[in-house]
């Protein structure tokens, strides 16, 4: 291997690296709970699957959100949306905040996330 192979090769581990670093850790939802200070206010992943939402969407217009909880078997956690919800059943995977008495039209769900970016499972 010449130098500027080399050279390039570890460019490319370096950089794979700080990519990865970046990326939230998938958890999960037993783990949030058991340890909640470790997670407050960090950006996580959890997988799961819909067990019930609570939304608005009008047509038309920028009204939309909600909250809907998420059971990935280890536990349960309610997750707030500025977008609309899902359907329950769904299976997801959601990318956000953790937060410690997170609220939705004035009721507190406690420890909850504030989702960034969701994504649905392929069947």
């Amino acid at each position: 291997m010449n130098g500027t192979a080399r050279l390039f090769a570890l460019l490319l581990v370096v950089t794979a690296g700080i990519f990865a670093a970046g990326c939230p850790q998938r958890t999960t939802i037993a783990e949030i709970e058991r340890n909640p200070s470790r997670h407050v206010d960090k950006e996580v992943v959890i997988t799961g699957v819909v067990k019930d939402s609570y939304g608005i969407s009008i047509p038309g217009t920028n009204m939309r959100g909600g909250i809907y909880k998420v059971d990935d078997g280890t536990g349960s956690i309610w997750v707030m949306t500025e977008n609309t919800v899902p359907a329950k059943g769904a299976e997801i995977g959601v990318r956000g905040t953790v937060g410690n008495g997170v609220s939705y039209k004035g009721r507190n769900y406690g420890l909850g996330m504030y989702e960034k970016d969701r994504r649905f499972s392929k069947k």
